[in-house]
């Protein structure tokens, strides 16, 4: 693999032209690509020696990158057809979720690369969840809901990998730079819809019932395994702000899957493979009754 040329080629070059100083995010919505300057970077620099070698990548790198991975297509195509989708898209956050969007498709491209043949094929997705969002494309309050949900979960998948990853400290380093850059996006997008910044306990706030699983287990209240819930003058609210949960990696993929296409079966087979399924469970019942 050539060290540079695959991590930059399908990159648009204005990702490049804007990576300057990563203070200007804080300031204007518009300045979001300096957040992206130090993903790139680095992870120009890993595919150069660390990942020079994809073919010896260790299985649990592997599997996290691949798991990244999947995120990462999601929100790009999230974006990507948002994006395209005509009136959506008011013109007052267009530059914003234009940028979010090359962010997304900067992370693709370099995940991809760093993996190589090892890395898994695109799901298909379906961004109604299965009619939970039917005008996600067509109604900008859905679209803006959708998007919360998939950007507070990236922050949180990526913080649950962290000690998969600590093998290989270049690794973790860049996988944290990507991570700090989804928690802008996720911030950036609470700020539109009139949200706090950050998350109160396992609240989803104003967004619909499907999107509970990506707030559960932010009531958090004992850290380092000390509780923080009797501090004078704070309430576990503020406490549960101050700190983001990790998910699992099941818990995220449980998370995505709402958003992938389920693969189409022959009629009657699932009903087949259910039904066998409730059969085998019984026979599991009764053996276990009669001992």
């Amino acid at each position: 693999m050539e060290e540079n040329k695959p991590l930059l080629e399908g990159i648009d070059p204005e990702i490049i032209t804007h990576m300057t100083s990563r203070r200007e995010t804080l300031l204007k919505a518009t300045a979001l690509a300096g957040a992206i300057a130090t993903a790139p970077v680095a992870f120009g620099a890993l595919a150069g020696t660390a990942f020079g070698q994809g073919a010896s990548l260790p299985g649990k790198i592997v599997d996290v990158l691949n798991f990244a991975l999947t995120l990462e297509r999601l929100e790009d195509e999230f974006y990507r057809t948002g994006l395209s989708s005509s009136g959506l898209i008011p013109a007052e956050t267009q530059a914003v979720f234009q940028q979010i969007s090359k962010h997304e498709t900067a992370h693709v491209a370099l995940l991809s690369s760093v993996l190589g043949a090892k890395a898994g094929p695109k799901p298909t997705f379906d961004f109604t969840a299965g009619g939970a969002f039917a005008d996600v494309f067509s109604n900008y309050q859905t679209f803006l809901a959708v998007s919360q949900a998939l950007e507070d979960t990236g922050v949180r998948a990526y913080k649950g990998q962290a000690g998969n990853l600590k093998s290989n400290g270049k690794i973790l380093t860049t996988a944290l730079q990507i991570h700090s850059v989804e928690a802008r996006h996720a911030a950036e997008v609470r700020r539109i819809r009139g949200q706090n910044g950050w998350i109160t306990g396992d609240s989803r706030g104003n967004l619909p019932a499907p999107t509970q699983a990506v707030y559960a287990g932010e009531g958090n209240t004992t850290q380092g395994g000390a509780s923080l819930s009797g501090l004078a003058g704070v309430s576990s609210g503020a406490v549960s702000e101050s700190f983001d949960e990790p998910l699992t990696k099941a818990e995220v993929l449980a998370i995505a899957g709402l958003f992938i296409a389920k693969p189409a079966m022959a009629s009657g087979k699932m009903d087949k493979k259910m039904e066998k399924k409730d059969k085998m469970d019984k026979k599991d019942k009764d053996k276990m009754d009669k001992q």
